[in-house]
């Protein structure tokens, strides 16, 4: 195989590759924003605050219990914090 056609592929593979990563991270932030759009219809249009933010961040990660206890220490019923912590990860 010649050098040139060696590199074209390797190229192809890399830029492959990193639009992927570029591709599903935007997914990830979705599922942060569908967690903080769940609470902010329980605040009836009010913008969630940093500690609500954080919390939905904690669910991104896997920690439903710790997103769920942040969430309620914020302010949000039971229901809703588990509600939205669910879609976190997702």
């Amino acid at each position: 195989m010649r050098t040139s056609t060696r590199i074209a592929g390797v190229l192809s593979g890399l830029a492959l590759a990193v639009g992927g990563v570029a591709f599903t991270a935007p997914a990830a932030h979705a599922d942060v924003t569908a967690c903080i759009n769940q609470v902010e219809r329980e605040l009836q249009g009010g913008e969630a605050p940093d500690s609500i933010r954080m919390a939905c961040y904690v669910g991104l990660t896997g920690d439903h219990a710790k997103c769920v206890t942040g969430l309620t220490e914020g302010g949000v019923t039971n229901g809703t914090a588990v509600t939205a912590c669910r879609v976190a990860p997702n």
